[in-house]
């Protein structure tokens, strides 16, 4: 793929992921700490070391952004789970 395809590709990906609402996204991850504490911590609010919330399934895989449909996952097997779905998903 030319150079400037790619990059016309990427910014197009960039506009439309900045198009998300974001606070929606900010506000459940907040409210599914809140119902769900830190398992490193058990804060209710703020950073969470050693964790990421994850999407159960993956938005690339069609998973919603609903509290039902997130988990806390350890930040190795995180970055694990999203490069396989991306791998996976994108391929369909």
């Amino acid at each position: 793929m030319p150079r400037r395809l790619r990059s016309v590709l990427f910014l197009a990906f960039v506009a439309s992921a900045s198009a998300l609402p974001a606070d929606r996204s900010r506000t459940l991850r907040a409210e599914f700490q809140r119902l769900h504490p830190c398992p490193s911590t058990g804060a209710t609010h703020g950073p969470c070391p050693g964790y990421h919330v994850d999407h159960i399934e993956a938005l690339v895989c069609g998973g919603r952004d609903e509290l039902r449909n997130l988990q806390w996952l350890a930040i190795g097997l995180h970055k694990e789970k999203t490069r396989a779905e991306v791998k996976l998903c994108r391929a369909r």
